[in-house]
């Protein structure tokens, strides 16, 4: 019986053994395979952004259009890209992106939805376009051009929640702010505050503080020379900026005009000026310069480069 008893009691521990190996497999298996969460089961949602009508949206969209350079620059970056079945002719990053003759500005309803969209991303100028595209039931998100970052910010994450990437809509504005704030923060501080002209095209149009591009050289503390101008984009004349002499110039007219310190060099009057005599004149590339989608902290990092470089002279 001792020896019964002995083989039982070894049994007994190694079915035991045998039960705990196969239940943690068992445990391990089901964790592998357990399904991510699905950004469908967010919707339907209801998205909002300053003066714009809500736009409630049923089931996740599949079939994107957008017609916003900014947008698809954050659709993409968010995750969204492969959800775009179609970009305006303007919307040329990432290069991936399918890229049609269709504008924001002068596509018709008709034109759009040849794409079959179940969404369309499009500037908030385009209210004719969307109510055509309303009357077919096809959601539009109009978007209107950021004023600050903040707002450039607000758009990302409508953009997520409008197409179920919330989760990376927010990691993505959350990682803008914080390179933002460091670029700004490390920037040595003048002494006086510098001034600038932001240059949008030769015919010497320009942006001013209230604009979007103005309201990130402000972070700096940057002086705008034609703040007195008034509005968002004045023109001012080429005397305005010689009389003003800025300590820089940013161009944002390079690829659109060819623009660059050369060119500007040779303008009447303008190789006096101190921008241009100790090499503070910066040439942008004027998308990045004209968009506030993901890219803008490019834009951050070359201001930041100048003033740096300017007080280093």
């Amino acid at each position: 019986m001792t020896g019964f008893r002995r083989l039982a009691t070894l049994l007994l521990a190694a079915l035991a053994l045998l039960s705990g190996v196969t239940a943690c497999a068992t445990r391990q298996h089901t964790s592998a395979q357990a399904p991510a969460e699905d950004p469908a089961a967010a919707f339907p949602v209801k998205v909002e952004l300053p003066g714009q009508d809500p736009v409630t949206l049923v089931n996740q969209p599949k079939k994107i259009v957008s017609l916003s350079p900014t947008a698809t620059e954050s659709l993409y970056a968010i995750g969204a890209g492969e959800q775009v079945v179609a970009v305006d002719k303007y919307s040329n990053f990432p290069s991936k992106a399918p890229n049609t003759e269709l504008s924001g500005f002068t596509a018709d309803a008709g034109a759009v939805a040849q794409q079959n969209p179940d969404l369309v991303v499009a500037p908030d100028n385009a209210e004719q376009l969307a109510e055509g595209l309303r009357a077919i039931d096809v959601p539009v998100l109009l978007t209107p051009a950021a004023k600050n970052l903040d707002e450039a910010f607000q758009q990302i994450e409508a953009l997520g929640q409008a197409t179920g990437h919330n989760e990376q809509a927010k990691a993505l504005a959350d990682k803008m702010r914080g390179q933002i704030a460091d670029i700004v923060e490390s920037t040595p501080k003048p002494p006086e505050p510098l001034s600038y002209f932001h240059e949008v095209n030769p015919d010497f149009y320009t942006a001013t503080s209230q604009s979007f591009v103005g309201s990130v050289y402000s972070r700096f503390g940057m002086t705008n020379i034609a703040d007195s101008a008034g509005g968002e984009f004045p023109q001012v004349s080429a005397e305005h900026v010689v009389q003003a002499n800025p300590d820089l110039i940013f161009l944002a007219d390079t690829k659109c005009c060819g623009v660059n310190k050369a060119k500007v060099a040779e303008r009447p009057g303008w190789d006096t000026l101190d921008a241009v005599r100790q090499d503070r004149v910066v040439e942008l590339n004027d998308d990045i310069a004209s968009r506030w989608g993901p890219r803008v902290v490019d834009l951050v990092k070359a201001i930041s480069k100048a003033v740096t470089k300017a007080q280093q002279e």
